[in-house]
């Protein structure tokens, strides 16, 4: 495990609830992290507050403040290396990272997506779409996974699994709680079992 503490930014759109988790869970399990940044694309939100509350840096960043996208890339890099950001974790950020971010933090971003990977991610696949998209197939069981990003959709190298079941008489609504409820637990273990791969 480091040996120093290792610095998070999380990224975030809406409530937040995964960010919550993360925070909370880093405090209990006693982790050899913390997150210092907060960056949304959206200036108010419930993830923004929560860090506001909790005296964690926000930066609230969209291509629209910029002329050209390589811009706003530019300054999204240039933001996290001024709070000396050694991980980066996803919560619900509904944009996808510039190209220019993936690259500047190679094996070191993490996103949570509501299924079994590879099944039902990619592009359009979030949020309640998935879980939709889960009931329609007739799957049995679904889940959430922790994967590394990369410079496509749903696509980097899966860190940690869980599954979920699906009830007979769940709606798409019913299935996702259960998964959020998952996934609170699973993203605080998969940055648990990433601070112990050896470089980080």
């Amino acid at each position: 495990m480091t040996t120093h503490t290792t610095r998070i930014a999380v990224f975030c759109s809406g409530s937040g609830s995964n960010f919550k988790a993360l925070f909370q869970a880093i405090e209990n399990k006693q982790l050899p992290a913390e997150i210092v940044l907060c960056l949304s694309n959206r200036a108010r939100c419930g993830a923004m507050e929560f860090a506001e509350q909790n005296g964690i840096a926000t930066v609230h960043i969209t291509e629209q403040q910029f002329g050209f996208f390589d811009e706003f890339a530019e300054a999204m890099v240039e933001r996290l290396k001024k709070h000396h950001i050694d991980i980066i974790l996803l919560a619900g950020y509904m944009r996808k990272v510039p190209d220019a971010v993936v690259a500047a933090f190679p094996e070191r971003m993490l996103n949570i997506h509501p299924a079994l990977l590879p099944k039902f991610g990619g592009e359009g696949m979030y949020g309640i779409h998935v879980h939709t998209a889960v009931l329609g197939a007739g799957e049995t069981e679904t889940g959430a996974t922790v994967h590394f990003v990369n410079e496509e959709y749903d696509k980097g190298e899966i860190l940690l699994q869980r599954t979920v079941p699906v009830l007979p008489d769940d709606t798409p609504e019913t299935l996702a709680a259960r998964v959020l409820e998952c996934e609170h637990r699973l993203y605080p273990d998969a940055l648990e079992k990433l601070l112990t791969l050896p470089g980080s």
